[in-house]
């Protein structure tokens, strides 16, 4: 009876310890944070870049984190004001239009955006074919011309800048098309012109001046320093001799910042995480992609628009940081 009761025992105490270790699993796996990242089409910066962050946070912390295809900015912040995805890219005017319920966001600011970090600076980047006479913006009237998909990041900011200079959708044959459908256009003869937002080298941009003979056109340096005046976050820039084929010379543009943007009620504890593994990883993100390069701790501030979220500025100021 005695062997008998040991045996029940012991068996009742395996089973104890298997439970609790089941118990110990699960609550292990359930502290596991799950983080997707809205980025961009295939065809752009965002997508390549967010893929290579995705990887760098789930080797290095306790984040399971998947970069998913988006459409860019506007989308990426609706998608993050609404809580639907936990971190996005998107433009730092976008992000300021959101919050303050300006331009496409009038009258539904989303007051809970936050921000992780700032990335690169992104382009605006005027394609026009060499045989379209088009040398700066107010030879774009009567002409062809795609501004970007429509209620995007790109449209946005081809809006403010034709504010500045005088000009209308009236006044030219206005297209609405993303960045893969821009250069299609371009290469079937349908548009003379076309707007891209993004960093350079676009890898649609690259392909276009690999088959079609273009151009980018140049912001004359003057009137981009009033356009800083009245917009802080289009700031004048260079886009390199080289970074295309055949544009031997570096071109004048104005440039907004790509920011990681994130939600207030996000766990502190999984920004912070995120950030910390995103920074003291770079060198695996910096080799996805030739503008990941930009990609520094020392300019993770830079045209910050909204506020920084908790866990983000918790790893900036262990750095040494000021946090605004």
């Amino acid at each position: 009876m005695m062997k008998s009761f040991l045996t029940k025992g012991a068996a009742l105490a395996a089973l104890f310890v298997l439970g609790f270790a089941i118990q110990t699993n699960d609550a292990l796996a359930a502290e596991k944070a799950y983080v997707s990242i809205a980025t961009g089409g295939t065809a752009g910066t965002y997508y390549p870049i967010g893929g290579a962050i995705a990887k760098a946070v789930s080797t290095n912390a306790d984040i399971q984190a998947t970069a998913e295809t988006g459409n860019a900015s506007v989308a990426n912040i609706n998608l993050v004001g609404t809580e639907e995805i936990e971190v996005a890219f998107v433009q730092n005017d976008i992000s300021f239009w959101a919050y303050n319920g300006q331009l496409m966001f009038d009258g539904k600011a989303k007051k809970n955006i936050r921000a992780i970090c700032a990335l690169y600076p992104e382009h605006v980047q005027l394609i026009a074919t060499k045989d379209s006479g088009i040398k700066g913006l107010a030879d774009l009237k009567g002409k062809r011309v795609s501004v970007g998909a429509m209620g995007s990041g790109v449209e946005g900011d081809i809006q403010a800048i034709f504010k500045m200079v005088g000009l209308t959708y009236d006044d030219i044959k206005v297209n609405f098309l993303d960045f893969g459908a821009t250069t299609n256009r371009f290469k079937d003869n349908q548009i003379d012109a076309g707007f891209v937002v993004a960093g350079y080298p676009t890898a649609s941009v690259m392909d276009l001046a690999l088959t079609k003979d273009i151009d980018l056109v140049d912001f004359d340096l003057d009137f981009m320093k009033k356009m800083q005046a009245e917009y802080p976050f289009l700031v004048p820039s260079i886009i390199p001799a080289g970074t295309y084929n055949k544009i031997d010379r570096d071109v004048q543009t104005p440039a907004v910042m790509a920011l990681l943007v994130t939600y207030e009620n996000m766990p502190e504890d999984v920004i912070y995480n995120f950030t910390k593994s995103l920074y003291e990883n770079l060198d695996l993100i910096q080799n996805a992609h030739a503008k990941a390069k930009e990609i520094t701790l020392d300019k993770a501030l830079d045209g910050i628009t909204v506020p920084m979220h908790p866990g983000a500025a918790k790893y900036f100021q262990e750095k040494g940081m000021q946090v605004k």
